[in-house]
Parts: structure tokens; C-alpha cells; sequence
């Protein structure tokens, strides 16, 4: 998403984070076998680390974004009692070709190629994303 929110000249208007619902990952870089992959399509995920989405987040971001129903179902419960909730959906309702509901799927066990699918459909995701955000902010690309 960062790359495509570069390309398209937008990095000053969009504030993009990533984090997950559990702890056991803080901290940390993304594996070996994410990074690999992204690097060979030109991302660089060397700078990235873990953290955990906190409550706070709710107040900093106008859209949250889960990878999965699971990770949708933590998000919902997070956000109870929090006085402001921005929307929070499946990351894959913004590829056009996912349907209804989709998720997107755990790499590790689709070997090498997992890994390579996963970035595919997040491809797809963020370009339909940078479309609604940029709709979102009323302006023309």
C-alpha cells in the first residue's frame, strides 16, 4: 500500500500503519519468507516491526482493516466502550474480485507460493483501497 500510495503521489494525505491483534509478534520483523517475496516485486519490509493494534488506534485512523473474521472479531471487541469507531472491515472488500466476505489466507502453510498469492490478492486490495481513499478525500487522482 505505501508503494502505491508513493507512486500515485498521495503519501502526504494518507497516514497507512500496520499491526496486529496479538502480542506474539511485537516487536519483531516480518518473516523471512514475506520479505523475500516482496522484495523480489520491489517492496522493501526490511524497516518494518510488529505491534499490537491498541485502542488508541480507533482515535488515529479513519478506516481499520482486518486481514481475517478472526482478526475482525478482535477489532469489534476492542472497540467496545471506545467513544469513536471508525469503520472496521476485511481488508479484501476492496479487491473487486474477492467475494463478499473474503479473506485474506494464512501464507505459512501455502509454501513459497503462499506467500506469492498473498501478495497477489494484497495487490488487488490496496489498488482498490487507494481508490476509495482517495474518493473518500474528495479529490480526483
Amino acid at each position: 500500500m505505501r508503494h502505491l500510495v508513493q507512486r500515485a503521489g498521495r503519501a502526504h494525505e494518507l497516514t497507512l500503519d500496520s499491526a496486529g491483534t496479538g502480542d506474539w509478534h511485537v516487536g519483531e520483523p516480518p518473516d523471512p519468507r514475506s520479505v523475500r517475496a516482496a522484495k523480489q516485486r520491489g517492496y522493501d519490509l526490511s524497516q518494518l516491526r510488529g505491534r499490537q493494534f491498541t485502542r488508541e488506534d480507533f482515535d488515529a485512523f479513519d478506516l481499520v482493516l482486518a486481514m481475517d473474521r478472526a482478526n475482525l472479531a478482535s477489532l469489534e471487541q476492542l472497540a467496545k466502550g471506545v467513544s469513536r469507531v471508525p469503520p472496521i472491515q476485511l481488508f479484501r472488500s476492496f479487491d473487486p474480485s474477492a467475494p463478499l466476505g473474503a479473506e485474506v489466507p494464512d501464507p505459512y502453510s501455502g509454501g513459497p507460493a503462499g506467500f506469492e498469492d498473498v501478495l497477489d490478492i494484497c495487490e488487488r486490495a490496496c489498488a482498490g483501497l487507494l481508490v476509495h481513499a482517495v474518493e473518500a478525500r474528495g479529490t480526483s487522482s
